[in-house]
């Protein structure tokens, strides 16, 4: 009895803080706090002490630096992530209590024995069982970043069998820094430690809700467990609650052939309806911030959940059940009856009962697997991002941000059907050993009930095909190499630049227009601080002047200034389809004054259109977003136009007088909405 009522309170008093966080206050734009807070004054004596284990543990790892072999290559960032770890938390002033400075104090000594080990031509974590705080290097900033396991005490690399993995999204935490997020992994094992399974806790860059960098963190969290543990990639969940349960339900939608279930719990599978719903936000939105939010609104791409088994939990008091509840919605009109175990009396909290329930239900969908090359594929999207399931790939759009459709059957040895819309070119590919066809006879092709051709499996039981439409009628063979197309990881909008890796490229010169000049300088200022603020790295800059042809190869280009300030924005100008000079930026539409507007914007480099260029800008949600992860999203599609007589906010880089997205081939759409 006395345990119920425990368990009871815990959760109304969970409930009264998550409406503390969220209430009316945090509705406010003119009136944001700031995220996350400033942290208390470390005191003299704890400085001096945290600066002389960090100049330790810094020696060290500029020692691990000097060495070319391909051991400490590999695992200096299982080093580097503890010192950068209470470095930022020094300077940046992220200790939120006192009891943290400790923690600091046993992260640099966990750093130091690590860094003394591996100069020493040692790495025993990488044989170690329990919890285990391990780091990678991005590719997006170049920044360490850190990921917990937990790993059970049966694992040895020499196993025969690869293990089960599961990925546990953590819930919001506005101060959970780098500090507290590997004091916690050292700690706690979490909400779920199943038999003979390794857990693999990503940090998702901090309270984002594993978006944009933080979903690209998860992605090069499960690269670096993987080349470093035997992992069944037939046998990988994603799962989480809250915070957690909102990540869990997009990976689920946007990457559905790669688990073999999702489970998520509480959260927000969407944005309007739950910021509606639950933060009770009044939502005046434009026209393209309504279609961005397709991005993420996870019951718009409910149907490919015909490819991942899920298990859904909510507490029966949680307000965040209506997650589910919307899931469930979505998926019913796809004639799909969504699993959703619920707790009883139980408010935002996993209720014990319901707990074992979900457990024995992923147990014994494990026991499957990852059906890895099913008969039939159905695939929606509303972007190129996320363009693939299994065997079915789309490679053009008619037009991005509205909904597409494959479904995609093997009918028989001998026939492939396909049925699709808004889709304008495919690819189809069945890897070696995998393709059900017979390789004594062609394949026949039929695409929205037209025979295109037919394709033979080869020997080693592959099969390929490529389809796209000329003039309304789908042809099989090569996709025709168009200058400039949209194309997968290369189709906006802005935010899409911060999901590989970028620089931003500061002029060394001063625009010709003084309004420009100051915004520029301050939203450069403002963007690297942010960056690090909420993405949680460190942002590379590098002057115009400085620009080389490797960082043109491998990097998106940010560039702050106008084409009289930024020497790689002036040599590309006039490759870009909006003109902008001295005297205005010049749309279809109307003509701007140069020396009160600004141009921001995504496009291929003209330099090398394998990457992008982004004109003035860093992620496009600001502050206000900050107080709600459900509010992340694009609040800019590929181009707008800034009036700068109104200064920027906590919404805006200013006042957006004219915005819209480019067409299909990267051109300016003559009728914007």
């Amino acid at each position: 009895m006395i345990q119920r009522v425990f368990f009871l309170l815990l959760n109304l008093i969970t409930v009264a803080s998550l409406v503390f966080a969220d209430g009316p206050r945090d509705n406010i734009p003119e009136n944001v706090r700031r995220i996350p807070k400033l942290g208390i004054e470390v005191s003299a004596k704890n400085q001096q002490t945290l600066e002389a284990k960090l100049s330790v543990l810094g020696t060290n790892i500029a020692l691990l630096r000097d060495r070319d072999d391909q051991q400490t290559r590999e695992l200096w960032p299982d080093v580097q992530v503890f010192y950068r770890a209470v470095s930022d938390a020094l300077r940046f002033q992220e200790f939120f209590q006192p009891s943290e400075i400790q923690a600091a104090l046993d992260l640099l000594d966990d750093g130091i024995a690590r860094s003394e080990q591996l100069l020493a031509g040692q790495a025993p974590w990488l044989n170690a069982t329990g919890l285990v705080v391990r780091g990678y290097l991005s590719r997006i900033d170049h920044s360490v970043q850190p990921y917990g396991l937990v790993i059970p005490k049966t694992y040895t690399h020499k196993s025969a069998q690869p293990y089960r993995m599961d990925i546990w999204f953590h819930g919001r935490g506005e101060t959970l820094s780098e500090v507290n997020f590997l004091h916690q992994r050292q700690k706690h094992a979490g909400t779920f430690t199943p038999v003979d399974t390794l857990v693999l806790h990503p940090y998702g860059r901090y309270s984002n809700a594993f978006k944009f960098a933080g979903e690209v963190d998860v992605l090069e969290a499960i690269e670096s467990v993987s080349q470093q543990y035997r992992i069944d990639k037939n046998r990988t969940s994603v799962r989480g609650f809250s915070m957690g349960g909102a990540a869990c339900w997009q990976f689920a939608v946007h990457y559905a052939d790669s688990w073999f279930v999702a489970n998520p719990g509480a959260g927000f599978s969407e944005t309007p309806r739950f910021l509606d719903f639950f933060q009770k936000e009044t939502l005046n939105p434009t026209w393209y911030e309504q279609k961005l939010w397709r991005l993420y609104d996870c019951d718009l791409w409910a149907k490919n959940l015909l490819h991942c088994p899920t298990v859904a939990y909510s507490g029966e008091n949680d307000i965040q059940r209506q997650a589910a509840d919307v899931m469930e919605e979505a998926l019913l009109t796809h004639g799909i009856e969504l699993t959703h175990i619920i707790g009883p009396e139980t408010g935002h909290a996993y209720h014990p009962e319901a707990q074992a329930t979900v457990t024995q239900l992923l147990d014994s969908i494990a026991e499957r697997g990852r059906q890895s090359m099913p008969r039939e594929v159905s695939l929606t999207t509303y972007t190129l991002k996320y363009n693939r399931m299994h065997w079915v790939s789309v490679e053009g759009l008619g037009t991005h941000w509205e909904r597409a459709r494959v479904d995609a059957r093997i009918e028989n040895p001998t026939k492939v059907t396909l049925a699709t819309d808004n889709v304008t070119a495919l690819s189809l590919n069945m890897p070696a050993g995998w393709a059900p066809l017979s390789i004594t006879h062609p394949t026949e092709i039929v695409v929205n009930n037209q025979i295109v051709g037919s394709v033979r499996a080869k020997s080693d039981q592959s099969w390929q095909a490529q389809l796209h439409q000329i003039n309304g009628a789908w042809q099989l063979g090569a996709i025709p190499a168009r200058e400039l197309q949209k194309k997968h990881n290369l189709q906006g909008p802005i935010d899409d630049a911060f999901m590989d890796s970028f620089i931003f490229v500061r002029p060394t010169k001063k625009a010709r227009h003084a309004a420009l000049d100051a915004w520029s300088q301050a939203e450069l200022k403002r963007a690297i601080e942010h960056w690090r603020r909420h993405f949680r790295g460190h942002a590379r800059v590098k002057n115009d002047s400085e620009i080389t042809a490797n960082d043109i190869d491998n990097a998106n280009l940010i560039l702050w200034g106008d084409p009289s300030s930024n020497l790689i924005l002036k040599k590309i100008a006039k490759a870009l389809p909006i003109a902008w000079d001295h005297q205005a930026i010049r749309t279809p539409a109307q003509n701007f004054p140069a020396d009160q507007h600004a141009l921001i914007a995504v496009y291929p480099n003209p330099l090398n259109k394998d990457r992008y260029v982004v004109l003035n800008s860093s992620f496009t949600f600001r502050e206000f977003a900050y107080l709600n992860n459900a509010r992340q999203v694009p609040k800019l599609p590929d181009w707008a136009v800034i009036d700068l007589s109104t200064p920027p906010d906590a919404l805006w880089p200013g006042k957006v007088v004219a915005a819209d997205f480019f067409d299909e081939q990267w051109q300016v759409r003559i009728a914007a909405e």
